[in-house]
C-alpha cells in the first residue's frame, strides 16, 4: 500500500461503497433545501456541521467555484442553485453522481469532475474566484501540494474556504476499555498515517473491510502550507463534533475551517 496510485484505488473504492450506502457525506441535498438556495440563502452549504462563520461567503452569483474534493449531492447543488457558476471535482464517481443526480432532478447547471486533488492540471491558471473545500484531505498522505493547486487555479483576491480535522483526533489508540472510562492514550506521533502507524493486522483488517486509509496532517501542513503557498489567512473557525466518536470530542471542537486570500 505504499504505492499512492493504489492508495488513491483504495479510497476511490471505498468512497464509491460509501455513496452507494447514503454516509452522511453522501446523501443529496433536498428540494426544499434547493428553492431555498434559489431564493438567496445558501446557508445548507457547509466546512463543517454548523453554518459558516458570517462574511465567509457573501456573495456567489455570478462567480466561478470550484467544490474540491466536495462530491456528495451537498454543497456544489446549493452553490449553483444560488446562481454561481460550479464545477465540483472529486476523486470518486459515486460521490459525484450524487452531484449529477441533484443536478438532473433541479434543472441545475453545474459541472462535474473526477480526478485527484493533488492534480488540478484540467484547470488553467486564474480558473476560479472560490474554491469551497470541506473536509477532505485526510485522504491523502500530503496535503501542501493541494494548496500550491488551489492557489493556481484561483484567480488574484481569489478565497480558499477549507475544512479539515484538529490532528488531536488522530494521536490516540482506539482501545475502548479505556473509552469506556473516558481516558485518552496519546502514543500516536504526528504526522499520522494509517499505513505506518496500524499494526499489520489491523491495517489488514481495514482494507479487507473496505475502509478508507487516512492521515492525520500538523497544523504546520494545515495551516502553515497554506501560507506558504501564497494565501493569506483571513478567517478561522472551529465546531463542535455534534456526534462524538472519541474522548476528545467531548471537551474541544475538532473541526477546523479556513477562510484564506490569494493576493495577487
Amino acid at each position: 500500500m505504499t504505492d499512492p496510485i493504489d492508495l488513491l484505488t483504495h479510497n476511490q473504492a471505498a468512497w464509491n461503497r460509501q455513496a452507494a450506502q447514503g454516509c452522511a457525506w453522501s446523501a443529496p441535498v433536498s428540494a426544499e433545501e434547493i428553492a431555498t438556495a434559489r431564493a438567496g440563502n445558501w446557508s445548507a452549504a457547509r466546512l463543517t456541521p454548523g453554518p459558516l462563520p458570517a462574511g465567509w461567503l457573501n456573495q456567489v452569483r455570478g462567480r466561478r467555484i470550484l467544490c474540491l474534493a466536495a462530491g456528495g449531492g451537498q454543497q456544489a447543488p446549493i452553490l449553483a442553485a444560488a446562481g454561481a457558476d460550479v464545477t465540483v471535482f472529486d476523486f470518486s464517481e459515486g460521490q459525484l453522481d450524487q452531484d449529477r443526480k441533484v443536478a438532473a432532478r433541479e434543472d441545475l447547471d453545474l459541472r462535474c469532475v473526477q480526478g485527484d486533488m493533488r492534480d488540478l492540471s484540467v484547470f488553467d491558471d486564474a480558473s476560479f474566484d472560490v474554491i469551497f473545500h470541506p473536509i477532505s484531505n485526510l485522504y491523502i498522505p500530503d496535503v501542501r501540494p493541494v494548496w500550491r493547486e488551489c492557489v493556481r487555479v484561483l484567480a488574484p483576491q481569489g478565497e480558499l474556504l477549507s475544512s479539515f480535522w484538529n490532528p488531536v483526533v488522530f494521536v490516540a489508540d482506539r482501545d475502548p476499555a479505556l473509552t469506556a472510562q473516558g481516558l485518552v492514550r496519546p502514543n500516536r506521533r504526528l504526522p499520522y498515517s494509517d499505513i505506518a502507524h496500524l499494526s499489520a493486522e489491523d491495517l489488514a483488517a481495514k482494507r479487507e473491510r473496505g475502509e478508507a486509509l487516512v492521515f492525520g496532517h500538523t497544523l504546520a501542513d494545515q495551516i502553515g502550507g497554506q501560507l506558504d503557498a501564497g494565501l493569506v489567512l483571513t478567517g478561522f473557525h472551529e465546531d463542535w463534533q455534534p456526534h462524538p466518536r472519541f474522548v476528545v470530542e467531548n471537551v474541544m471542537p475538532t473541526f477546523m475551517a479556513t477562510r484564506a486570500l490569494k493576493i495577487a
